[in-house]
């Protein structure tokens, strides 16, 4: 039976003059219940929370307090999302009671570059620019799983990728001006592999690796492709779980079909959430 669920919309930071957002999602029940931070793609550029909606009622009415939460992307630059969304995690955490969440089961969930996002700040929760935004004492940025939701898990190979192909006799039309707005977000080539897990991974870099679940949509030229200066002769989905394994995390690829992952994904994230935060 589906819990019903109700939701509002708190500011949970404030930078400057400007408003940062989260639309809470609580289900009704005993609780306390696992608690999802949500994040939103567009290329470290552009999106809103309204974007993860559709996702998140599925999650709310399966048991979960969820958080879509805006951050600061664009022109901002690296690394004031990651600073951001660890600031986010800690504030679901300390608010917990509140909410009827637990905070000893938290999960990340993000599409795209949300998904690229989710997997970063996980791995780096005590990454002292990630977690610059003072806040409650005692409370960590830890979270217990991941669902990514065709992730953009490389950018500097996304970026290569992009421009390789809009300088083909053909380019696809999804590439439009995103060479543009990793450059605008990312500053440099050597901040997009600096902020690259896949990088961090290959170079033996000590992280953390929750419980990870990958959505990759087929066909998809745009998240599921192979990097040509890619050590192994995978797509980047299989090259970064490879290395994840090899770092000691458990990971699980599910390919769907890319026509209809918007509306099939949300049932696999939130059974991939259940198996995990408990």
């Amino acid at each position: 039976m589906p819990y019903a669920f109700t939701t509002e919309t708190v500011e949970y930071i404030r930078h400057g003059d400007t408003p940062y957002m989260m639309k809470l999602y609580k289900p009704s029940g005993d609780g306390p219940f696992p608690m999802i931070i949500d994040l939103h793609g567009g290329a470290w550029s552009s999106g809103d929370l309204a974007d993860c909606d559709a996702r998140d009622q599925v999650l709310a009415a399966s048991g979960f307090v969820v958080a879509a939460t805006n951050f600061r992307h664009g022109a901002d630059g690296y690394p004031t999302s990651l600073a951001d969304i660890n600031y986010a995690i800690r504030w679901m955490k300390s608010n917990a009671k509140k909410l009827n969440g637990n905070p000893a089961q938290v999960g990340l969930s993000g599409t795209s570059s949300g998904g690229h996002l989710a997997m970063l700040v996980a791995m780096r929760p005590n990454d002292p620019r990630y977690a610059a935004i003072e806040g409650p004492a005692g409370v960590d940025a830890t979270v217990q799983a991941i669902v990514m939701q065709w992730p953009v898990i490389n950018p500097i190979s996304r970026y290569q990728h992009a421009r390789r192909l809009r300088d083909s006799a053909t380019p696809p039309a999804w590439i439009g001006n995103i060479p543009e707005r990793q450059e605008m977000y990312w500053k440099s080539e050597a901040a997009m592999a600096e902020g690259n897990p896949i990088g961090i991974l290959e170079k033996g870099e000590k992280v953390l690796t929750p419980p990870t679940l990958w959505l990759q949509g087929q066909p998809d030229q745009t998240h599921d492709y192979r990097d040509p200066t890619s050590p192994v002769d995978w797509n980047e989905p299989l090259r970064f779980s490879l290395n994840y394994r090899k770092a000691g995390g458990f990971i699980e690829t599910l390919y769907i079909d890319n026509e209809t992952k918007a509306k099939t994904s949300p049932e696999s994230t939130a059974s991939f959430f259940h198996r995990f935060l408990k």
